[in-house]
């Protein structure tokens, strides 16, 4: 008989652990010893903030739970059915903007909080396929909820394809269909037409494992399913798959509004091919495009591939180039790969010469491809052993070195010895559990687009050289990396900015209509290296593009870590959601909020919505008049608005964001070409490379007399690509305009070495790691106050522990006779 039970569980060793001293001494020693008054905000506590920072509304979610074929109201996340699981409402680990009030959201690790022993040793049994939601929020908020159809996305009703290592015997891949076709860990993208497309995914299984016991070691294997949901019906359907099972993929779509996928590992704890042994233990190196005309995907071809970490930071260039930005999720096994120390250089893909060029080392001025040395990560790669690739490799890097043997040694010293130096040594390389965000794009005099900035802010450092490329304490370093085009002809350069008010792991980053950028959300610690353990961060902070420095801004209502999301709202505002995070110390949900940590009572399925400071203003413009659909042909549109001062007009992209990632997140700025009252005339641009064809947001804004910049709430508008020019160049980059600074920076990083207004000190990155390392320690107040929480929650989490174990030990005879059947016929078929 299984004991109900509240969705709060605890891992068993760790309840015995606690409970071995006794809840009266342990309790008495606190009180005796420690003293404290528990009032203390531990890990993450808010900064100060001056003026107006905005505010979070309160939080709503779903009302309502299916429990045994009943829709019961409940406030509470979760409750338990009559076969004794928990039934949980979705958490929005997967967020895309619809754009008519609606969102469509996807789970995230459904199924964890029925493990009562191990989520390392049960999820394969327990995990079910995650649910996807659509929430409409009305004129005055209001949310209802509709559900998709199928639920879950419908991949693989009846079983994946699992690619494990015993064929059957010893693991349970065939034994369900309900966690064969997960949405979690596939990767979102709006396709042109307003559709979102959903790839990747997970495959849940035991590896070892037997059918018939509750326990085993998990697996999630990565899915070659691609599906596509349509918010005009609200339905589900199933597009071509792809040649390689992907779990963490990254999309980018081109400029012909096909999809780009790169990255993801087809099986992540144990990632072993004995029928490709040179592709186990990394990543998935092949690329594939996904032809958005015909559904179906073809391999790139070996010159593209590449060695990436999972959800890499990708974003699309100006010239039509896919763009690397050394950002990602390390996490594969215990986050490394063999080659990943190639993911520290930054590169482009050319999606018409199927090729990369590295362009440099991330963070540091050592520019690749002026080296000769554009094919580096390409000739390195163990599985693409081509001559005539390091053929031409060796001539270029030879040529480039008998022109000037001394330009590499150059380059790594244009950068003196400054504040900034350690943070800057630190901050090089790939950044993990960072957003990539890619600021405006703005056009030159002569209307063309050719520089773009990308800013990372945060996330962990790599040390690559101590075996792993992800570390465990976040930074709070904040760095612009630049990509001037013309043509194929690439220049990368790096600066530092001012640095986030403190350390941030996994913060959520929004580009913003005021020429701002906002993030929300995060832990002070990786809380995938330890579990349970990171201490959540509830107060956004607000980057000034101008200034580029970070504002502490107001402070939200729920803690949100691992698997949360942050998307901009038609209005200007951002919806805040998501939370969920893998079982504490990766054994059972065990909650330490008294002590200061992270909520961990489970997913959460809450949304909260920020309001700006601009949004709260009466003095906003507003659009009255604006064309539905533009197309990419360089014409002249006409937007009327209610004011006559309006300078600047942006199309922001409809985000679509998972694990901090959105490919296609662009803010493009229009110039200009006339104005007239009420009314401004606009230059759309040519190149489908700047705007590739999709859905976006259309703002127009002015600055106020106070120098704060005021956006409009959006219209919505289509890009399209010009029908009258279908075999038209794809990319036509105008000639870039002469520079009018009249400065000489010495070279591609200028601006690196710069000493901002608050630049920070020297011993900057070295009181990060040690802040991080000292909050991981509750305070006493903490420890005296928590201290009765923890033990409360002990029976629930001893029972549970020893029902699995009992299952465990009543399921052995039969299982064991099952097993020897199994053994004999497969000997009796050889």
């Amino acid at each position: 008989m299984r004991l109900e039970k509240s969705y709060k569980r605890a891992a068993l060793a760790s309840a015995m652990a606690l409970a071995v001293a006794g809840p009266m001494p342990a309790h008495a020693l606190l009180g005796g010893l420690l003293g404290g008054d528990g009032s203390s905000a531990g890990d993450g506590q808010p900064s100060e903030t001056n003026g107006n920072v905005g505010f979070f509304s309160d939080p709503f979610a779903e009302p309502t739970i299916q429990v045994d074929g009943e829709q019961v109201a409940t406030s509470e996340r979760c409750i338990v059915d009559a076969s004794g699981s928990l039934q949980c409402k979705p958490t929005a680990g997967t967020i895309a903007v619809l754009g008519d009030g609606r969102f469509v959201y996807l789970n995230a690790l459904e199924g964890t909080e029925n493990a009562e022993l191990a989520v390392i040793a049960q999820f394969g049994e327990v995990s079910v396929n995650d649910q996807s939601r659509v929430m409409t929020l009305d004129e005055n908020d209001q949310p209802s909820w509709a559900k998709p159809s199928p639920i879950d996305g419908g991949a693989n009703p009846d079983g994946n394809d699992s690619t494990t290592l015993t064929d059957g015997l010893l693991d349970t891949a065939d034994n369900t269909a309900q966690n064969d076709g997960a949405l979690f860990c596939a990767d979102v993208v709006f396709l042109s037409d307003g559709r979102m497309m959903a790839v990747g995914g997970t495959d849940y299984y035991s590896e070892p494992g037997v059918d018939g016991l509750p326990v085993g070691v998990v697996e999630l294997e990565g899915l070659r399913a691609a599906r596509i949901f349509d918010p005009a019906t609200n339905t589900w359907s199933q597009s071509g798959n792809m040649e390689f099972g992907r779990w963490y993929p990254s999309l980018v779509s081109l400029a012909n509004s096909d999809v780009f996928v790169a990255s993801g590992v087809t099986k992540l704890l144990k990632p072993v091919y004995p029928e490709d042994p040179l592709q186990s233990g990394r990543n998935v190196p092949q690329t594939e495009t996904y032809d958005a005309d015909t559904g179906t995907w073809s391999n790139n071809g070996t010159a593209a591939q590449r060695s990436l970490p999972l959800y890499p930071r990708m974003h699309l260039l100006p010239n039509g180039h896919v763009y690397y930005n050394a950002g990602g999720q390390a996490f594969n096994p215990f986050g490394q790969a063999y080659d990943q120390a190639l993911w520290n250089i930054v590169g482009t893909y050319n999606p018409e010469s199927k090729q990369w060029t590295d362009l440099g080392y991330a963070g540091l001025p050592l520019r690749l491809n002026e080296l000769g040395l554009s094919e580096l990560s390409t000739t390195l790669n163990p599985t693409n052993l081509d001559p005539n690739q390091v053929e031409s490799l060796l001539g270029d890097l030879v040529g480039q070195t008998l022109t000037d043997p001394t330009e590499a040694v150059a380059q790594l010293l244009e950068t003196e010895v400054d504040e900034q130096s350690l943070e800057r040594a630190i901050g090089a390389g790939m950044r993990g559990s960072t957003f990539s965000i890619q600021l405006p794009l703005r056009p030159d005099a002569n209307g063309g687009y050719h520089t773009s900035e990308f800013l990372t802010a945060g996330g962990v450092p790599t040390y690559v050289a101590a075996g792993s490329p992800g570390g465990y304490l976040p930074v709070s370093s904040s760095r612009i990396d630049t990509v001037a085009t013309n043509g194929d002809d690439m220049a990368y350069e790096s600066r530092l900015t001012g640095s986030l008010n403190q350390p941030r792991w996994y913060g959520s980053g929004v580009m913003m209509p005021d020429n701002s950028v906002m993030v929300f959300s995060g832990g002070t610690r990786d809380g995938v290296v330890a579990t349970g353990l990171e201490g959540a961060i509830i107060q956004s902070e607000r980057f000034d593009i101008e200034t580029e420095t970070w504002q502490p801004m107001a402070s939200a209502n729920r803690e949100r870590t691992y698997h949360n999301t942050a998307a901009l709202m038609p209005d200007g505002r951002v919806l805040i959601g998501g939370h969920s995070p893998i079982n504490t110390a990766y054994a059972s949900f065990i909650n330490f909020d008294e002590l200061g940590f992270a909520d961990y009572a489970g997913r959460d399925p809450s949304f909260e919505i920020y309001t700006p400071p601009y949004a709260m203003r009466d003095d906003r413009p507003v659009i009255e008049k604006a064309p539905v659909a533009v197309m990419t042909n360089g014409g002249v549109f006409d937007i009327r608005t209610d004011r006559d001062d309006i300078d600047q007009v942006m199309l922001i992209r409809r985000k679509a964001t998972t694990h901090l990632t959105d490919g296609d997140q662009r803010a493009v700025e229009l110039p200009i070409v006339d104005r007239r009252n009420n009314k401004v005339r606009v230059k759309m641009t040519g190149n489908r490379a700047v705007l590739p064809a999709g859905q976006y947001m259309l703002f127009v804004s002015y600055e106020g007399e106070d120098g704060m910049r005021l956006p409009s709430k959006s219209t919505p508008v289509s890009v399209l690509a010009d029908p009258s020019a279908p075999n038209g160049p794809l990319v036509t980059q105008l000639e870039p305009a002469a520079s009018t600074d009249g400065n000489d920076d010495g070279g591609l990083i200028g601006g690196l070495t710069g000493i901002l207004s608050d630049p920070g000190t020297l011993l900057d990155p070295i009181l990060d790691i040690g802040s991080g390392a000292t909050s991981a320690v509750p305070t006493l107040g903490q420890l005296e106050d928590g201290t009765p929480q923890l033990l409360n929650e002990l029976g629930v989490a001893i029972d549970g522990g020893m029902n699995v174990l009992g299952d465990t030990v009543n399921s052995l005879p039969g299982v064991s006779e099952d097993l020897i059947v199994d053994f004999l016929a497969q000997a009796d078929g050889a």
